[in-house]
């Protein structure tokens, strides 16, 4: 359903807790491809990212009363999101593990783009080999990892939203951030360019580590100035950093998927029955 409201989130939000039921499907239906995304990319699995949909909107329309707003509508999804692919993995540690592979019909939607018809045909490739890279070194991550670099490269919230949904510090968002960084970097840059990184020496800093680190306001200014110098005369060091970058660029630029019809419809079925019978 195409967006047709003014309101913002937090209008919708005001109007739902008054009862509003229009306002509140409204707000789910606003937010419910990013909510898909996310339980695909931490579950892994269609069939599980439909599930962690489903509960994620009865779980926002059951407890949308109690939201006080100290925290974004946003953040208070991927909260509930986040709990509910905890769960789903709990229900399936003690089965046969399995990953849908990136390149299928099912699991795969998700990272493939439309043809974009001012690009080359090998820019394109190239593109699509960035995307494939990049989605499978985020799901080798632990899923610790993982989801602060979704929440916060992917989905764009700030450390602190990030915190506030994981339930963990600042400070233990930020070290988990620059560790997922660090490793998907490591395994994009082969596909962002096919050279051999040239190798550090002794003198070389952790630098894609303490650029992360940059990133999010971490570092003093000596620091900054300090690795500023050292990146003007160490191109192994700045074709690090670039790696980083673009990595970055890329995680932010994750296209969209749309849900499913067959998933929108069942979900938003299963809303509207719950959303009947506690009218």
């Amino acid at each position: 359903m195409p967006e047709t409201s003014p309101l913002t989130d937090e209008q919708l939000v005001d109007s739902a807790r008054g009862g509003d039921r229009a306002a509140l499907e409204r707000l789910l239906e606003r937010h419910e491809r990013q909510v898909y995304r996310f339980g695909l990319k931490m579950c892994r699995d269609p069939e599980a990212a439909k599930d962690v949909l489903q509960e994620t909107l009865i779980a926002a329309a059951r407890t949308v009363k109690d939201f006080r707003g100290a925290s974004s509508p946003s953040t208070w999804l991927y909260a509930i999101a986040r709990s509910f692919c905890i769960k789903q993995r709990r229900r399936s540690k003690f089965a046969p593990e399995h990953e849908e592979s990136i390149d299928s019909a099912e699991a795969g939607h998700e990272v493939m783009q439309i043809a974009d018809p001012g690009r080359a045909p090998d820019d394109a490739l190239a593109g699509r080999q960035v995307e494939r890279a990049l989605e499978q070194a985020i799901a080798e991550l632990d899923p610790m990892y993982r989801e602060v670099l979704l929440l916060r490269d992917v989905e764009g919230l700030s450390a602190a939203e990030v915190a506030e949904a994981t339930g963990v510090s600042v400070e233990a968002v930020k070290s988990r951030l620059h560790r997922a960084r660090v490793s998907v970097r490591e395994k994009v840059a082969p596909i962002l360019s096919p050279a051999p990184e040239s190798p550090i020496t002794e003198a070389c800093p952790e630098v894609v580590s303490l650029f992360s680190r940059h990133l999010e306001g971490e570092i003093s200014s000596p620091v900054c100035d300090e690795m500023e110098r050292h990146l003007a005369g160490c191109p192994r060091c700045r074709e690090r950093c670039a790696s980083l970058q673009a990595t970055l660029a890329s995680c932010a630029a994750a296209p969209l998927p749309d849900v499913p019809e067959p998933v929108q419809h069942e979900v938003r079925r299963a809303l509207r029955q719950f959303l009947q019978r506690t009218a």
